[in-house]
């Protein structure tokens, strides 16, 4: 269909829309008339994905001063999920504006999802690697600059004529020695002038581009970034300033960046932006200065003129360091103009100097984790220490030294990416303390506080401020739309990241039956309250309860069923007591029994299973942890997940000394009191599990609260809008055979065929609709109320 929004023509390429997804779009016409940034919260699985892609390219089109679509996911998977969904759109837009007599120039778009070269390495013996850095590694001793230069005898950049415009086939690379990508040469002589045609290029189209053509996929995807209009990657690349400094620089303000699932967004700033040493780190990072001693001598008797060079390039600045080469090694947490003109300081510019003073560097550290006792320390104390030791005056040295380094690896011809990790971590770690002097703490601690027996110290610099991640991008882009289904409370979110939005809207959801059932089971049939609090955890009662609920429940749900705890610890423990109370055994005769473990592969393999169980109709329960790999990526929609049970409540683990830094940053700097904090994260958590369970408007399911805590007003209202309209007083502080009850009216009722002509003029609107009523709708649709009243269905 064809939507107004205003005086804006929208392609949204399916028959029907839901009141949400057409509210969603006049707030984000709000916000980005405005040149704004703003908040949405949109109930999960009512189409927000295709809402974004469907206004936005339809904006780009009405207003060519918009620049492009940078849409940030957090995994490949969503990624190419994304990818598809904008295929759909595009292609019922071109559809549409074809027979409007557009020609095809004015409509044309190029999308790319860009990855790891991991994921986008199309070379024999990256199949080999088992890690990132190894296939990042192999890359860099491929196709740096001095590699190639070897076998082309002079300059890499030139090494051979560019191909034809008209080229389709498979460069003509058998010349290509074996210490070359040939991948990468096809790629290089093909030239950077050459723009792919219009398309939706994901993972899978870029490899097969690569293999046609002979280009590296990674290279041309890099490329396509600078004339893209739909860009679809990674947080860490608009985050992470080692990573955005090489891959996002070019980007221009008029973009529009998305933030999709952003319920987490500030742990990802603060994650970015923290730096853990640990003592195997120093040993590793000194050996790494005496390999890079060594080098530089050779280098000084073999080619002392590349040295003299460097030294000129430091003098005149550093816009000249970071090129391609250094893509793979370390660059600086800082990523400004301002930075980038500046030279490096004369104490650190000469190489043999740098590496006396990274060699002072370690030693102090070394000095500081020999303690015993846990130390926490501002950035300026930790400064006043930290200077005389390595004999500089200022911190502005520390300020360049990632910077410095890179330059030096390119200097010294360094290809062994991951065997220099160690170096630039203490090289980011310095860098992060000269630039800020605020928003961190130093925290060095000899044991890990749940083990203190066991010596194995860690310094850490930890970011205490979410804010300091997400002002660049702020600062940098006109629109930021940070969007996800559990983002409340909306006003607390956005205190954290530090900027006031245009727009701030928390949407319901609109149903044409009740198929959302939360509900709170504060005690079992025996009246004993059930609770993860530290203090009744290990309670038989309580955990006997728990058993009791989870077999009610697998014997009356059908299909799937989830159950989250609040740690991996917690669940080992539940486990273990269910085992010996037979309420394993219990389980079992009902369904399956899985289990996520910290192990990426056994929780794959254990969730294949999973599904099969379902599918087969046998019915299974898979035990997770709330703030594990499931809880964030892993959807269990239809038949997967009928139920979902969360077994307390998940709390951050309030002894440890990063988060109590935190926040008592939040309570001095913010105003956020600790209690509110810690509510408000583990509500979110809790709110990400229940959504897991819920995917389209047709789907249904239980959301059980089980933890007396959930009681409390003040913990329920920090739940997103959407799921609290269902939450009523009939439905809170349950026993566990009042709740079976409900259970049982709810499976009854949702077991009765969905009729789609109910769901016309409530759930789904038409165009028909949309045009006759929408001038007395005014976004309303969804406003206060969870199910509308239905209007007459036309014809």
């Amino acid at each position: 269909m064809i939507l107004r929004i205003d005086n804006l023509r929208v392609y949204f390429p399916y028959d029907y829309i839901y009141p949400e997804q057409y509210a969603y779009m006049q707030e984000l016409k709000r916000a980005l008339d405005a040149n704004g940034h703003c908040i949405l919260e949109m109930p999960t699985g009512t189409g927000k994905t295709v809402t974004l892609l469907s206004f936005i390219t339809s904006y780009q089109l009405a207003r060519r001063d918009i620049g492009k679509l940078i849409y940030c996911t957090r995994t490949v998977g969503e990624m190419e999920k994304v990818l598809a969904e904008l295929e759909v759109v595009v292609r019922y837009r071109d559809a549409q504006l074809e027979q409007q007599g557009v020609g095809e120039r004015a409509r044309s778009l190029v999308a790319v999802g860009l990855t790891t070269r991991r994921n986008l390495c199309l070379h024999p013996q990256a199949a080999q690697c088992e890690t990132r850095e190894e296939v990042d590694t192999l890359c860099r001793s491929l196709t740096a600059s001095w590699v190639r230069d070897e076998h082309y005898g002079g300059a890499a950049a030139s090494c051979a004529p560019v191909a034809r415009e008209d080229a389709v086939g498979p460069m003509d690379v058998e010349d290509v020695p074996g210490t070359l990508c040939r991948f990468y040469e096809g790629y290089a002589r093909q030239g950077n002038d050459v723009i792919l045609p219009s398309g939706i290029y994901t993972m899978q189209r870029l490899l097969q581009l690569g293999r046609q053509r002979g280009w590296c996929p990674y290279y041309t995807a890099r490329h396509t970034l600078n004339f893209a209009n739909v860009i679809v990657y990674n947080y860490q690349y608009l985050l992470d300033p080692k990573v955005a400094g090489l891959i996002s620089r070019e980007l221009a303000r008029e973009c529009v960046v998305v933030f999709d699932e952003a319920h987490n967004i500030d742990n990802v700033c603060i994650d970015a932006l923290s730096v853990h040493l640990r003592l195997h780190h120093l040993q590793r990072a000194q050996t790494n200065v005496a390999t890079l001693r060594n080098r530089l001598e050779e280098m000084k008797q073999r080619d002392a003129a590349r040295l003299s060079e460097e030294y000129q390039r430091l003098v005149r600045g550093l816009r000249g360091v970071s090129g391609d080469d250094a893509s793979t090694l370390a660059t600086s947490p800082v990523v400004s103009e301002d930075v980038l003109r500046e030279s490096i300081p004369g104490n650190i510019r000469r190489a043999e100097h740098f590496l006396h003073f990274l060699l002072r560097l370690i030693v102090f550290l070394r000095q500081r984790m020999r303690g015993r006792q846990v130390t926490q320390d501002s950035p300026q104390h930790f400064l006043r220490a930290l200077l005389p030791a390595v004999q500089i005056a200022d911190r502005k040295p520390l300020r360049f030294c990632a910077d410095r380094l890179a330059s030096l690896l390119q200097t010294l011809e360094v290809s062994e990416v991951r065997d220099f990790l160690p170096l630039q971590s203490i090289a980011h770690f310095v860098t992060l303390l000269g630039t800020y002097a605020h928003g961190f703490a130093v925290i060095m601690e000899p044991y890990d506080e749940r083990t203190p027996n066991v010596t194995d110290p860690v310094l850490q610099l930890s970011c205490l401020d979410a804010s300091l991640g997400m002002r660049p991008v702020f600062q940098r882009f006109q629109s930021v739309v940070l969007t996800s289904g559990t983002i409340s409370p909306l006003d607390l979110y956005a205190r954290l990241l530090g900027f006031r939005p245009a727009v701030s809207r928390s949407f319901t959801v609109s149903l044409h039956r009740d198929s959302i059932c939360p509900m709170v089971i504060s005690r079992g049939a025996d009246q004993i309250a059930v609770s993860s609090k530290y203090d009744s955890r290990s309670d038989p009662g309580v955990v006997r309860n728990y058993g009791a609920l989870m077999v009610e429940l697998a014997a009356i749900v059908p299909d799937g069923m989830v159950g989250f705890f609040t740690s991996y610890l917690y669940m080992e423990n539940i486990i273990q007591m269910w085992h010996d109370m037979g309420v394993i055994q219990k389980l079992l005769e009902h369904k399956l029994v899985f289990i996520e473990t910290p192990d990426i592969v056994e929780s794959s393999t254990a969730l294949e299973h999973y599904r099969r169980a379902c599918d087969s109709g046998r019915g299974a329960l898979f035990l997770c942890v709330a703030r594990g790999k499931v809880a964030e990526g892993i959807d269990f929609d239809r038949h997967y997940g009928r139920c979902v049970v969360i077994l307390g409540v998940p709390f951050q683990y309030t002894e440890s000394r990063v988060l109590r830094a935190r926040l008592e940053f939040l309570r001095e700097s913010l105003q956020i009191r600790e209690g509110d904090f810690l509510t408000f994260d583990a509500m979110r958590q809790a709110a990400q599990c229940l959504g897991r369970v819920i995917r389209s408007k047709t789907d249904y399911g239980l959301m059980i609260l089980a933890d007396r805590r959930y009681n409390r007003a003040q913990n329920r209202t920090k739940l997103p809008q959407w799921i609290q309209i269902f939450l009523d007083d009939s439905k809170v502080d349950l026993s566990t055979d009042m709740a079976v009850g409900i259970v049982r009216d709810f499976l009854c009722r949702m077991a009765q065929p969905v009729d789609r002509a109910d769901m016309l003029g409530t759930t789904l609107l038409s165009e028909e609709y949309l045009s006759g009523r929408v001038d007395g709708m005014n976004g309303s649709a969804v406003d206060g109320c969870h199910r509308a009243e239905a209007p007459p269905v036309k014809g």
